[in-house]
Parts: structure tokens; sequence; C-alpha cells
């Protein structure tokens, strides 16, 4: 039997699913701070926006960002561990027991199509139930995120103290991915990714995949690079390009959703057409590469 003791002090799913975001946020967001300070013309040409509207538009120094992108993931660490002492140690699963289970769930309610095919409990326990899981924990998250975003947007008040602490990085980079007021961290980021993970009904094992994808989606989308070679960009429409409209004036009531989909912005009526262009676009173009190409 593992004591709660054991369970937060060594390397084990529960923990990993506390440190391993944390080791991501730093070496994702230090890549995308090396190539800002390499500016190599190769990955340059992939920027937003250019070194030059990163310094003026953003009012916030480096300093400060760091200390509350730290201060937060402690927050986070915190509310993950009270969350683990509550749950206590995951008990370990009986693979074969919960086969048998999905076997004899298909046998009752499906016969004919078990007798056909004979692997689909095995494909349903491996595979589709988990991939449900995952889906159902990004639909949760992005639902909780929408709604809570937006609401900070139109409530003028909570704006101005706790949302705006956010838009002080008019032009998005890693680091800043996660620089909040400490209010909105824990609502939207921490208890956004609690409430999906228990809902879903995540694993531990589950939730090491989800809390760190979930971070490196967050710190891709305020990259402020467009790489064509990005799978996260690729697969994912709520991507850099799309999310860096909404830190701009003119997109600053739209694209509220975050972090994987952009179902809800759709469905209410708050999506902008991710048209931002490149710096190398806009200058192919002769366009103003201080300005982002403004669409309707």
């Amino acid at each position: 039997m593992v004591t709660k003791w054991e369970m937060l002090t060594t390397w084990n799913p529960v923990t990993a699913s506390l440190i391993s975001p944390i080791l991501v946020y730093w070496v994702a967001s230090g890549f995308f701070a090396f190539l800002h300070w390499l500016k190599s013309p190769f990955f340059e040409k992939y920027r937003i926006h250019s070194p030059e509207e990163f310094t003026k538009r953003n009012r916030v120094p480096h300093l400060a960002v760091f200390g509350a992108v730290v201060f937060q993931q402690v927050c986070e660490i915190v509310v993950g561990v009270a969350l683990a002492l509550f749950e206590g140690y995951p008990e370990p699963v009986n693979h074969q027991l919960q086969l048998l289970r999905y076997r004899a769930f298909f046998e009752k309610n499906f016969p004919a199509i078990i007798d056909a095919l004979p692997f689909l409990p095995s494909l349903a326990y491996n595979y589709f139930v988990p991939l449900f899981q995952y889906i159902l924990a990004f639909f949760i998250i992005d639902t909780w995120q929408y709604f809570w975003h937006r609401y900070l947007h139109y409530n003028k008040k909570l704006y101005n103290m706790i949302h705006a602490h956010h838009h002080r990085l008019q032009v998005p980079y890693a680091m800043g991915a996660l620089y909040n007021h400490p209010f909105e961290g824990l609502i939207l980021d921490t208890l956004g990714a609690g409430v999906a993970y228990l809902i879903a009904g995540l694993s531990a094992n589950q939730a090491i995949v989800f809390f760190t994808l979930s971070t490196l989606k967050t710190v891709d989308d305020h990259c402020g690079y467009l790489f064509p070679y990005d799978p996260l960009q690729i697969f994912f429409a709520n991507n850099a390009r799309y999310h860096d409209l909404h830190h701009q004036p003119y997109g600053f009531q739209k694209n509220f959703s975050q972090p994987f989909f952009t179902f809800w912005d759709h469905v209410l009526g708050t999506y902008m057409a991710p048209k931002a262009e490149s710096m190398i676009e806009r200058k192919l173009k002769g366009t103003n590469t201080n300005e982002v190409k403004k669409v309707n």
C-alpha cells in the first residue's frame, strides 16, 4: 500500500502529472526564446510580428512575466497536491479483468458483432474508450475556458482588474503564455484542467498526457511563429495564427476559444478567420510589417 507521503515524494504517475507540464512549459518556451535571441533569417521569416513590435507593444518586463508564471505554476502544484491527497494513490489496474468485463458487455449486448469481430473488446478498451475520454476532456476544458474567458472580456470591471494583465502582452510570446492575474490562472487554467480531468475520468497516466499536451498547446499558441511544420499548428485550427488575432485591437472581442478547438467561437458568433500573416508574407505583399492584416 502506497502512503500519501510516498505518492507525493516519488516519481510515479501522480507526481509526473504535476511536474511534467511545468518541465514542458520551460523547455518549450526556452526553445522559442532561443529562436527569438538567435534571429536567424531561416526562422525570422516565420515570425508573426517584428522584433521592434515585440519590444514596443509589450508593456511588461520579462522578469515580471517570469515571476507571474512561476507563481501560477506553484499554485497549480498546490491544487494538484490537494487533489492527489483527496483522491489517494490510484489502485493498480487489472487489465485482464477489465478486458473480461468489456468482452462480457459486448457478448451480452452485441453478440452478433462480437462473433464477427472478436478483437473489438480489446480495441475498445485500449483505444476507443481512452480516445473518447481525451476528446471529452478537450471539449470540457475548451468549454470552461471559452465562457470564463469571454465573461472576463465582457465584464469591464473584471477585465480591468483581472484579464487586462494578460493583454499587456499585445505581441504574444511563449514564456508569456501563462502570464495572468493569479485569479485568472487559478480559475481558467488550473481549475479548468482539473474539472476536465475529473469529469472525463482520466487515469493518472492519461492525466500526464492531458496536462502536458494542454500546457504545450498553450505555449505553442503564444509562440509568435507560424511554422509550416509545427504539428500542433497543422492539426489544430486554434493555433498561434488564430490566437494572435485575439491579442490585436481589432480581434479583442473575437477568438475566445482555447486551447484546442474553435467550436464555441463558431457556434456563438465570435469567430474571426485566422488570416494573420508572418513577417515574410507581409513583406512579399508590400504591407507594413508592424501591422497584422485586418479581417472581417
